[in-house]
């Protein structure tokens, strides 16, 4: 044989062993992915576990490993986000607190830039950027207080029976310690949402209900007992029940988002389609200028032809241009600025309803849009009020909500399930 064919065949042999060692490196890295696969999988799996069980301390550890070896699942970076803040219920020191809220705060951005959007995440990046609430006293009374904290603290670590007695003790010291009710029957619904056993499942999370229940009867204007509630009838599967508490929350506190994504969860779940009533309201065509005291008000003529899309809202504008003068003092007699206020858009709106209804009553015209249609169920259902709360307020109007709330309630309320509640744009018959 050739030196040439020799050196030809040693090329080959070398070429195969080369390529066989490289299946083998491939095979065994392979392998070791695989294995490696396993064993986050089965450490994610514990570490959820404890999360889910709010042993958020124990949790935590755990997480943190999972986070360095895969930076991009957004599920062990939200809980790790949640557990970091849940853990500052533990820590004395502010500027301890302070940093682990900062890496809270890190985590959980990192889990939204990577397309995470849930409520959770959203809730708790609010209440890190709201401050450092760990320090203020739950009450006034010592006791309490450190019945509370104590509490707290034990549910960080998921020992949930230390932090329901404790929470019981708080509200023995102090009856109206609002949230001592709302924990303790978070405690309870969480105790029940973890439990296999039905029978036991359902005894916890109506426990929890008669929590919320005496959290709400300290104070019914707080939305967090409420869509608590709605939760733990959600877990019941008792969804008209839950509808109506998450509708609560968002009664309790209109301004307060949370409330309003409880009840997007519940439509998400129940497959409910949600609307405003759509009311389109075109640009006002009426100028006003004062000079010595005297209000000259211009207007487009054309705006009066009974068939031009903005007739009726004419009206609306008229009355806005002079219910202050002629209305604000009588109505709010305690105050000396004029403001934008609630009944003066309801009279406006309102105004706008009783003429196109009683056009199309007597057949002056033969058909209205279905803003105006809506606008007149509205104002036949006596919820003008709830409607412009819920969808044009502003400053001077939200000052007359609680005052509006106390006597009306049940408005709000119907508002939200007859107007709100699946689809709610079509044209409305009176």
């Amino acid at each position: 044989m050739s030196k040439q064919a020799l050196t030809s065949r040693r090329n080959s042999f070398a070429g195969l062993c080369a390529t066989l060692l490289l299946v083998l490196m491939l095979s065994m890295q392979t392998t070791a992915l695989a294995q490696d696969n396993a064993d986050y999988q089965a450490e994610r799996e514990r570490a959820m576990q404890l999360y889910n069980q709010s042993n958020f301390i124990d949790a935590l550890p755990l997480l943190e490993k999972l986070s360095k070896s895969n930076p991009s699942d957004v599920g062990v970076l939200e809980a790790l986000g949640f557990s970091l803040t849940a853990s500052t219920a533990t820590i004395k020191d502010p500027n301890e607190r302070a940093r682990v809220r900062e890496r809270a705060r890190l985590t959980l951005l990192h889990a939204q830039e990577l397309g995470d959007n849930s409520s959770l995440l959203q809730i708790t990046l609010e209440n890190l950027a709201a401050g450092d609430v760990v320090g203020l006293p739950f009450s006034n009374l010592k006791e309490a207080d450190a019945a509370m904290r104590e509490g707290e603290a034990a549910f960080a670590r998921g020992e949930m029976d230390k932090a329901l007695a404790a929470y019981e003790r708080a509200l023995k010291f102090d009856p109206k310690l609002y949230y001592a009710a709302v924990f303790a029957g978070d405690v309870q619904f969480k105790k029940g949402y973890n439990t296999t056993d039905p029978a036991q499942k359902n005894a916890l999370l109506n426990s929890a209900g008669e929590w919320f229940k005496r959290a709400i009867a300290i104070n019914e204007n707080i939305e967090t007992a409420h869509r608590y509630w709605g939760d733990a009838l959600m877990a019941q599967d008792k969804k008209d029940e839950a509808r109506d508490k998450f509708i609560e929350a968002i009664i309790a506190e209109p301004g307060n988002r949370r409330g309003y994504g409880g009840l997007t969860q519940w439509a998400e779940n129940t497959q409910t389609n949600m609307a405003h009533p759509k009311i389109e309201q075109p640009a006002s065509k009426i100028g006003s200028s004062t000079d010595k005291g005297q209000t000259t008000i211009t207007i487009d003529p054309k705006t009066f032809d009974p068939n031009s899309p903005d007739y009726y809202w004419t009206f609306y504008d008229l009355t806005r241009a002079t219910w202050g003068k002629t209305n604000f003092a009588k109505e709010y007699p305690n105050e000396k600025e004029y403001r934008h206020s609630l009944k003066e858009e309801a009279a406006a709106l309102s105004t706008v309803a009783e003429i196109a209804q009683r056009d199309l009553k007597s057949g002056k015209v033969k058909s209205l849009n279905d803003s105006l249609m809506n606008l007149i169920s509205l104002y036949n259902d006596g919820l003008i009020e709830a409607y412009i709360f819920f969808t044009r307020p502003d400053k001077g109007i939200v000052q007359d909500y609680n005052s509006y709330r106390q006597t009306h309630r049940d408005k709000l309320r119907l508002y939200w399930t007859k107007y709100v509640m699946e689809a709610n744009n079509q044209q409305r018959k009176f």
